[in-house]
């Protein structure tokens, strides 16, 4: 694999979903990792998912009273540095807390909210500083000069390389997501140019900008091998950030981390998106992310069996200005980086049920989402007894009030229940309909 995909610093986690008080699993480019929060040092630790006495992965174990990770096999316990701290079955003559007993330890640093991993030589990680949006700035626990930050993530059944092709391109928002966030009224010619490409990446201009200029000029950065932004200044309503990073996990599979900074030029508007509930907002980011998730991941196979990467001069048809950004990451991965799983096979395409999976996608990683499933079911069984309790009301006639009380409560009861279905399913798995598709 390619110096520029191994020796960089790879987002992992937003520091709000990771749960101090226990280990999590991450894979980055092949590589199985446990994350966990050394409280001795204060700070988010990497070590390689496997424990030197028997292999086993000790993401399935725990933080124990020490503060150390404990293995779930045989209870061996590593702190911050990977040094074996514990060994409940060695004698107190015993000496075999040497080198092989400890744990490979990966650099790891925090910013923007996120938890960076260094995935290349630990000793070249202090000579390069993790790809960051430079507009973004931290000030405090929010953010300088008035951003508002949204931000979501998924499991994508992608490669990376295919993922930044899709976002990368705008000319496909008005038709793949007609009736989400996009209008198919909306399209027309892209006059986009690239500004200057080299090894690091790219920057392009589009003038007129999204809804034939009504909105401004767009300004977008790839950041290689990792991070795109586009920026635009939409004329009297808010500077719009547009951020995404994409994270190789394996051959065929990525984790997006999308992030939708706002200024807003009123206040109204960061009250209203301020009172939006986190989980609420990743399950209208999933239907959106879901308009283009079944073709890309087809699309994909298609381009590998011409040839991948290297061949999409010849298997893509670009001949607008619109497919300036596709053909540059191309350029830049065919000059500079390569595929960074290049010769090795896609798996089998996956079925419809596969691709729509949101709680193995994101919910049971994301600390919003799983509490609100927690609680939603939770509440299902009450409002139950609540209709059951209606029932009873609406039974004793004779007292109309009681009946009236009893014909309210159940209308609202059925009406909430209905709502914590909707949102269950929200969490776990989308319909697979496009709403492009449907109507006009």
């Amino acid at each position: 694999m390619h110096a520029s995909w191994t020796e960089q610093w790879w987002p992992v986690a937003y520091l709000r979903d990771l749960d101090p008080g226990k280990p999590q699993r991450f894979t980055l480019l092949e590589r199985d990792l446990v994350l966990w929060w050394d409280a001795a040092h204060r700070r988010w630790r990497a070590f390689n998912d496997v424990c030197p006495h028997r292999l086993v992965p000790l993401s399935e174990g725990r933080i124990n009273a020490a503060g150390d990770l404990e293995c779930p096999y045989h209870g061996w316990s590593f702190n911050g540095e990977g040094q074996c701290t514990r060994i409940p079955q060695m004698s107190a003559s015993g000496s075999s807390r040497g080198r092989r007993s400890q744990c490979a330890s990966l650099p790891t640093c925090a910013a923007q909210g996120l938890l960076f991993v260094w995935s290349g030589d630990p000793e070249n990680a202090a000579d390069q500083d993790p790809p960051l949006v430079p507009l973004l700035q931290e000030q405090g626990n929010g953010w300088a000069d008035g951003w508002i930050v949204q931000d979501t993530f998924r499991d994508l059944p992608m490669d990376a390389t295919t993922l930044l092709e899709n976002v990368l391109d705008v000319s496909h928002v008005p038709f793949t997501h007609h009736k989400t966030v996009g209008n198919r009224e909306n399209a027309a010619p892209v006059l986009a140019v690239i500004a200057s490409e080299d090894d690091t990446g790219f920057e392009a201009v589009w003038e007129e900008g999204p809804r034939r200029g009504r909105l401004g000029s767009q300004f977008t950065h790839f950041k290689a091998p990792q991070l795109m932004w586009h920026d635009l200044n939409a004329k009297g309503f808010a500077r719009i950030l547009t951020v995404v990073y994409a994270v190789p996990i394996r051959r065929g599979e990525c984790r997006l981390f999308a992030r939708f900074p706002f200024q807003f030029k009123s206040a109204l508007p960061k009250v209203v998106v301020g009172l939006r509930p986190r989980w609420l907002q990743h399950i209208g980011n999933h239907k959106v992310l879901e308009d283009d998730q079944v073709f890309l991941h087809w699309q994909e196979r298609v381009l590998d069996q011409s040839g991948g990467s290297a061949a999409a001069e010849r298997a893509f048809y670009l001949p607008t200005e619109a497919d300036v950004y596709v053909a540059a990451l191309h350029r830049w991965i065919n000059n500079h980086g390569g595929e960074p799983f290049a010769g090795q096979p896609l798996p089998p395409r996956q079925g419809m049920d596969a691709l729509m999976d949101r709680y193995h996608s994101h919910t049971v990683h994301c600390r919003s989402c799983s509490r609100a499933l927690r609680w939603i079911r939770i509440s299902q069984p009450w409002c139950w007894v609540a209709l059951w309790m209606a029932a009873v009301l609406i039974g004793l006639g004779q007292m109309g009030w009681l009946s009236a009380w009893g014909g309210v409560l159940a209308i609202l009861t059925a009406v909430l229940l209905q709502r914590l279905r909707r949102w269950e399913r929200g969490l776990t798995v989308g319909d697979g309909l496009a709403p492009r598709n449907y109507g006009t």
